[in-house]
């Protein structure tokens, strides 16, 4: 009976943490945007941390958004070609990618490089003592630390997304072309009739704007609300990745369904 009441107890301390944090995370949210100013006065912080997060992030993006295009090439022409009809090639791969596999991955990617880069730069600017330091300077640390890079990993994830998308697309294009031998007009003559800018692609725009707030918001508290140790950034760093990859996830479930009711 002890034991079964210790697990109770436990798994209530654990929930009562996990929404204490909640609330702390969406205070922290709050605070953000009030003190985003500077971000845009002071545009050069911004841009700064876009090329830290977005730029940086490029390499990874490109090569897995066009391993990604080949694997469902690959994977559609063998589907298809049980039915005949290998020359939709280029919808399956270009609507498999924009509607989700390309904000999808792409947050995915973005959380595990940038999302934790920020946490750690973050957590590491506590643990020296500079975030008290611009205290006492009078300086706020949210106005100049977390806003840009909140901002930055806002305005990087659509981008990034697309780049993932596109750089699928033209992966599906080489497998599709040049080793099952589809025809190169068919290929993008069908993929532009299928693919809706409105149904398809601004569907994805939509989804990888939410990740990128959900990711940069994440990654910015974590980093904040880091034990100012080693082991405390070290598992703030942790905690970002988790955390963000099961927000991707559990978003992505529910704008999906939201985008589906909608659009019937």
């Amino acid at each position: 009976m002890q034991n079964i009441l210790g697990i109770i107890r436990a798994i209530g301390s654990r929930a009562i943490e996990t929404v204490s944090r909640f609330g702390a995370m969406v205070r922290f949210f709050g605070l953000v945007l009030i003190h985003s100013g500077m971000s845009f006065r002071r545009i050069s912080l911004t841009v700064r941390e876009i090329y830290f997060s977005g730029v940086m992030s490029l390499v990874i993006i490109i090569v897995s958004g066009m391993f990604v295009g080949m694997v469902l090439s690959l994977q559609g022409y063998e589907t298809l070609q049980k039915y005949g009809a290998q020359e939709q090639m280029g919808v399956l791969t270009a609507l498999s990618l924009v509607r989700e596999l390309g904000p999808v991955v792409a947050a995915l990617l973005f959380a595990s490089r940038a999302g934790s880069a920020i946490t750690a730069g973050i957590g590491l600017m506590k643990a020296t003592e500079q975030l008290k330091a611009m205290d006492m300077m009078a300086v706020d640390p949210i106005a100049r630390v977390v806003a840009p890079r909140f901002w930055a990993g806002v305005l990087s994830m659509p981008l990034l997304a697309a780049l993932f998308s596109f750089s699928g697309i033209l992966g599906g294009y080489l497998v599709a072309v040049l080793l099952t031998g589809i025809d190169a007009g068919v290929f993008w003559g069908n993929m532009q009739a299928a693919v809706d800018v409105r149904y398809d692609i601004l569907n994805g725009v939509i989804k990888s704007v939410i990740f990128g707030i959900a990711i940069s918001i994440i990654a910015t508290f974590e980093g904040f609300d880091a034990e100012p140790t080693a082991e405390g950034v070290s598992a703030a760093t942790t905690r970002t990745v988790v955390t963000a990859a099961l927000s991707v996830l559990a978003l992505d479930l529910m704008l999906t369904a939201f985008m589906l009711r909608v659009a019937h």
